[in-house]
């Protein structure tokens, strides 16, 4: 007989976690339902697990999510914010700071103007995205779907569709996003608008990184999640062209990285720089997402993870704070404190 239980979560850190942990949960054979929750960091499973004990039944599921950084229990864990983890990571982030503004005076590598984020920033983006814990779930849903197609001795044919599949489609699908931005005239203030959107949405971003401020948690835009759900549910399919529609369904998945470059995309204007934006957002995300697709790489399981994150959230606040000052340069409400 089915009973309803509740765990507490613990890895759980943006909207797509949440889309995860039901998924993995949903596919054990002896759970009926599985709703997870970011607010409360837990998750309400119905299932029929007889006569077992609940920690016993938190340990079995664990089983199940520890591969994508996640663990259950049956009492709420004090969240290790492992503030020691600055020590190094501050340094770090500074140094990559320091290197980009050196980058910047000698005209070697131009990241950003003032007036919008160049490709080589987007690279950028890209690359420190495909190491967040929310692409994470991308090279979740690679690790699960090159398992699957492994057993059956395909190796190489489901990456290169994954792969094919998701950089043509964010080329495809961003060009329709800047072509509809083309309908619209986007004067001044609009574009403000949409640059104080991007710069807001990475603070957010940065700071979730961080993982020391939970209430940031709640603040993170998502998906619809129906549109979502369906995306994942594109990894169960059993067909040979599943590789492919998962590398397209990652469009849609609620990774805030993807929504803040999708936002920009808009104001682009154009189908060919909207494409060739979201194209190279999903160039710099290949390499890691290739590295997963072929090991089982996992940042998240590493010792030093924390001081990877918090070094990534200060450079992407280091980027979202740049975005906020030059918006506020481009109305004429501060003089330039940049000058490139």
């Amino acid at each position: 007989m089915n009973q309803t239980y509740t765990f507490h979560v613990s890895g759980m850190h943006c909207k797509a976690c949440i889309l995860m942990t039901e998924s993995e949960l949903k596919d054990v054979p002896e759970v009926a339902d599985a709703r997870s929750s970011l607010k409360t960091h837990s998750v309400v499973v119905t299932g029929d697990f007889g006569d077992k004990p609940q920690e016993q039944i938190a340990e079995e599921l664990s089983q199940v999510l520890t591969k994508h950084g996640y663990s259950l229990s049956v009492d709420r864990q004090a969240q290790a914010r492992n503030w020691r983890d600055f020590r190094i990571a501050i340094p770090i982030a500074l140094a990559f700071a320091v290197l980009f503004v050196l980058l910047q005076k000698a005209g070697i590598v131009n990241l950003v103007d003032t007036t919008s984020l160049s490709y080589g920033t987007i690279f950028v983006v890209g690359l420190i995205a495909s190491l967040s814990t929310c692409m994470a779930v991308v090279g979740g849903l690679v690790l699960s779907m090159s398992a699957t197609f492994a057993k059956e001795g395909d190796r190489v044919r489901p990456q290169l569709l994954f792969h094919g599949g998701r950089l043509v489609s964010f080329f495809i699908l961003g060009g329709v996003i800047g072509a509809v931005g083309a309908v619209f005239t986007l004067n001044t203030s609009w574009m403000f608008a949409l640059s104080l959107v991007i710069g807001v949405v990475m603070l957010i971003l940065g700071i979730n990184l961080l993982d020391v401020f939970p209430w940031a948690k709640k603040l993170q835009p998502g998906m619809p999640r129906f549109i979502a759900a369906r995306a994942f549910s594109a990894e169960k399919l059993n067909h040979s062209l599943t590789p492919l529609l998962v590398g397209i369904a990652t469009f849609f998945l609620p990774c805030g990285f993807t929504q803040s470059m999708q936002i920009y995309t808009l104001s682009t204007g154009s189908f060919l720089s909207g494409g060739l934006t979201m194209l190279v957002y999903a160039l710099g995300t290949l390499p890691v997402l290739a590295l997963v697709s072929f090991s089982s790489f996992s940042v998240l399981g590493s010792k030093k993870a924390g001081v990877f994150f918090k070094a990534a959230g200060l450079i992407v606040i280091f980027f979202a704070l740049f975005n906020l000052i030059n918006s506020l340069v481009v109305i004429g409400l501060i003089p330039p404190i940049f000058k490139f």
